[in-house]
């Protein structure tokens, strides 16, 4: 990972809520929610909540009163999530995933929706989830699967590497489709200290938008992706997500697009 790969800023946050949110991330923010509510917590932490819509999902699917702390590197971020809302009250807190800033023992569940990709020390983060979690608490987790499962994403890349020839951008293949190894995933965990067996689950769903324009502007424009095409000489951002958005229209159509994505869930108990 590169260190620009994890700055959300600028337009990014604003475009990230309008396109990728409905694009990508709500198909598994209602599973993820049901998953924490099923757990029954008193104190519940997200972690890596960019711009809230997995937080949104939970305060709906809980039941009697929780505290939910909600936190993010990037506080632009946190700023769009506070602008949206949300119907319960929610602590929304930065904080690094790798220091957090909360005493040990005092969550009942840890989750983050797509953000352990980004972790620079990823056992480094596992460790400090575990700290926070209260003995037989339960981190819960999702990765996305390899971008070649993910049909958007990967016609993305593919078609930056045709624009980009010399310095083809990167950013989707490295870092947020580059953790989807369950072996590496579970080695990882170990070596936080997490003794209990984690349990992997597939989940494949679809990603559907009113145009191939969509996906092509939440990609290019709605991530760090973005930084890299304007790092790059030759064709400018509007040049690059125009051929990004032909190149999904070939595939999936002129008209609504829908394309396959499939992600990784994980969940383990924390020792006692």
């Amino acid at each position: 990972m590169t260190g620009s790969d994890a700055v959300f800023a600028g337009a990014i946050p604003e475009l990230y809520e309008r396109y990728l949110v409905p694009l990508i991330f709500e198909p598994y923010a209602e599973d993820l929610a049901r998953r924490v509510a099923e757990l029954r917590p008193a104190r519940a932490l997200e972690v890596a909540a960019g711009t809230g819509v997995v937080t949104r999902a939970v305060v709906r699917a809980l039941s009697g009163p929780v505290e939910l702390v909600a936190t993010d590197l990037n506080q632009a971020m946190l700023d769009q999530a506070e602008a949206v809302g949300t119907a319960q009250p929610v602590r929304w807190q930065q904080a690094d995933a790798l220091r957090l800033p909360f005493p040990a023992a005092s969550f009942d569940v840890v989750f983050c929706q797509f953000g352990v990709m980004f972790f620079p020390d990823k056992v480094r983060a596992f460790s400090e989830a575990r700290r926070v979690l209260r003995p037989g608490g339960t981190l819960v987790f999702n990765v996305w699967d390899r971008i070649e499962e993910n049909e958007f994403a990967d016609i993305v890349t593919n078609t930056l590497a045709e624009v980009y020839p010399a310095r083809p951008p990167r950013f989707l293949a490295r870092t947020p489709y580059g953790y989807a190894d369950p072996d590496a995933i579970s080695a990882d965990l170990a070596s936080a200290g997490f003794s209990a067996e984690p349990r992997h689950e597939t989940l494949t769903a679809h990603s559907r938008a009113a145009s191939a324009q969509v996906p092509a502007l939440g990609y290019c424009q709605g991530s760090p992706l973005r930084t890299e095409i304007e790092e790059r000489s030759g064709a400018d951002l509007a040049e690059a997500t125009a051929a990004c958005a032909a190149a999904i229209a070939r595939r999936c159509g002129p008209g609504p697009v829908d394309g396959r994505i499939q992600a990784r869930i994980v969940t383990i108990t924390s020792p006692y």
